[in-house]
């Protein structure tokens, strides 16, 4: 056996059958390294007289998120945390506000710490591409709620152009053939998304929106003044798509304010399943539920998937929406 003191990384690493990178990571806790991998290479060592090895250290991941107290942001996150306490993994939440400069001070700030990973969380509003981090190169990156523009990283989103189509099939399904669209910004790709995804419903049963998509703020009070510019220039709407659930109670508000009977005249469906909003809307609001638990938890596992050494397919998966109906789109 040789001497202890002469033992290298190259001879474990011959040993265990592993690189001698790996073996350093291993070694040291510098590095991802799957478990099986550690424990093999942990053995070798012992097996020729290297004492003192580190014990198993905990795992921790940075999380750099565009804004942490942002409502749409608690499901997400809610995810990510179900699944790290599964596989007892800390986490340190950075509020990088979409600024570079922001988050790369972060990202070199939690390098120094030594995570194990950094998970990068964008917004279920504007958009959904961004710019990869630089200088993780060794360390395994998740993007969710947004892609990067790298190719070969892993991003999780939500699917908003599914849910549009949800949204719009289900005001077919009950009858509805004059349809409008009350949405955000129309700067937003999740606006650009929806619209896209009304019209290719709609054209598919030989119909169109009956206006064009009238575009505001993400509040209720958008949605009021949406509705009276929609009524004082379109006669009969039957059905009106919403960006999300507060633009849809706003709309409810007006349409009931005018006289109109919602869902008998016309019915409404929002977007985010935000219960709040849902139970809060006389009638109860029809929304489509974007799975944002699902997609901190996918990210997640992704995540610790990387972390364990396992190869990651790289690209983009998408998390499917559902539909949860309820009064404002009941037959008439």
């Amino acid at each position: 056996m040789p001497d202890k003191r002469r033992v290298t990384a190259r001879e474990v690493a011959t040993l265990a059958g592993v690189s001698p990178g790996t073996v350093s990571k291993a070694l040291t806790g510098k590095g991802a390294v799957h478990p099986d991998t550690r424990d093999r290479i942990l053995r070798a060592a012992r097996e020729m007289g290297l004492h003192g090895l580190p014990e198993q250290r905990d795992l921790t991941v940075g999380l750099i998120t565009r804004n942490p107290f942002d409502r749409r942001n608690a499901p997400v996150m809610l995810g990510v945390l179900e699944t790290f306490a599964e596989h007892d993994i800390a986490f340190l939440v950075c509020d990088g506000r979409a600024d570079a400069l922001r988050e790369q001070f972060f990202v070199d700030s939690l390098r120094r710490r030594r995570v194990d990973g950094i998970l990068v969380a964008g917004s279920s509003r504007g958009s959904y591409s961004r710019p990869p981090l630089r200088g993780v190169d060794d360390l395994p990156v998740v993007y969710m709620v947004t892609t990067s523009t790298d190719p070969d990283d892993v991003s999780v989103v939500p699917d908003n152009r599914g849910g549009a189509e949800l949204a719009v099939r289900h005001l077919l399904s009950t009858g509805r053939r004059r349809i409008a669209a009350v949405l955000g910004p129309g700067t937003e790709e999740a606006a650009a998304l929806k619209t896209a995804a009304t019209r290719d419903v709609l054209a598919e049963h030989g119909l169109d929106l009956v206006m064009e998509p009238l575009c505001g703020d993400w509040t209720e009070q958008w949605g009021r003044q949406a509705t009276y510019e929609l009524l004082h220039n379109v006669d009969g709407v039957d059905g009106i798509v919403c960006g999300n659930d507060m633009i849809a109670r706003g709309v409810i508000e007006a349409l009931q304010s005018r006289g109109v009977v919602v869902p008998d005249d016309t019915a409404v469906i929002g977007f985010d399943n935000w219960s709040v909003m849902v139970e809060g809307s006389r009638p109860r609001l029809s929304s489509i539920d974007l799975n944002l638990p699902d997609v901190g938890r996918t990210a997640a596992a992704r995540m610790v998937e990387a972390i364990r050494g396992a190869t990651v397919p790289p690209g983009r998966t998408v998390i499917e929406s559902r539909l949860v109906p309820h009064e404002s789109t009941a037959l008439p």
